[in-house]
């Protein structure tokens, strides 16, 4: 029987859910969990799909790990929880040409993609949706490069490490676009609270302040709403 988990790499916990999948089926999950967690060690901090393969009668399992999704991946690398809401907009890091192509080789087996070419064209395509800057650019235009051929070098030497140098040069462009950003949406949210104030200080409008203090006519005479009645053709209901 197979059972499919997501676990966190090398922190496999036991939990209601889990004795609630294996309990009945009279496995160890002690073991089990000091096996997971064995094999996923080497994806600590990042969501990593599992499969068990479970005989109920021996009471025996092999463990299957699936490599992780590529943004739980591109996270990882940039140190970030949480990926842009709104890619085009803002953005969340800077990465080298060397960091996409460690992702596309540890992704490349669990890949369709005929090449690791492919493969680092596909993490790229990634980056776009998740905001991430790729050599100080849009991932898009990047993307674009390598289909051209610029980074043939890099990917064909499977090129997967970056100096220390170029990593701070990428993290000193970041911090100078994640300034602006900061600026402009700081900007927004003093524009939205202006408007906020305006709105909630303004004086209500003079129909509806005149609908407000209007009073209901009392007290018509019955002899004009006869006539009235007469005049849209209806008949004054007869006196009992």
């Amino acid at each position: 029987m197979i059972v499919k988990l997501i676990i966190e790499g090398g922190d496999m916990k036991p939990n209601a859910s889990i004795s609630q999948k294996l309990g009945p089926m009279g496995v160890n999950i002690g073991k089990v969990i000091s096996e997971v967690n064995a094999s996923t060690s080497s994806f600590k901090g990042i969501k990593v799909p599992v499969e068990l393969d479970v005989n109920p009668k021996t009471k025996s399992f092999t463990v299957h790990v699936s490599s992780p999704p590529t943004s739980e991946l591109l996270k990882k690398e940039l140190g970030i929880e949480l990926a842009s809401g709104a890619a085009k907009k803002t953005k969340v890091g800077n990465l080298s040409i060397e960091q996409v192509i460690y992702i596309a080789k540890t992704k490349s087996p669990s890949m369709t993609a005929s090449s690791l070419k492919s493969a680092v064209k596909s993490v790229l395509g990634s980056c776009v949706s998740l905001g991430i800057l790729v050599e100080n650019k849009e991932a898009k235009e990047v993307e674009s490069e390598v289909s051209e051929g610029k980074f043939d070098s890099e990917i064909n030497s499977e090129k997967a490490s970056v100096s220390e140098e170029k990593k701070a040069h990428l993290l000193k462009y970041f911090s100078e676009v994640k300034s602006k950003q900061d600026a402009v949406t700081k900007k927004e949210e003093e524009l939205k609270a202006a408007e906020e104030a305006a709105k909630a200080a303004a004086p209500p409008a003079a129909g509806a302040a005149a609908a407000g203090t209007a009073k209901p006519e009392v007290g018509k005479p019955v002899a004009a709403g006869k006539a009235e009645l007469a005049k849209a053709g209806a008949k004054p209901a007869a006196k009992k």
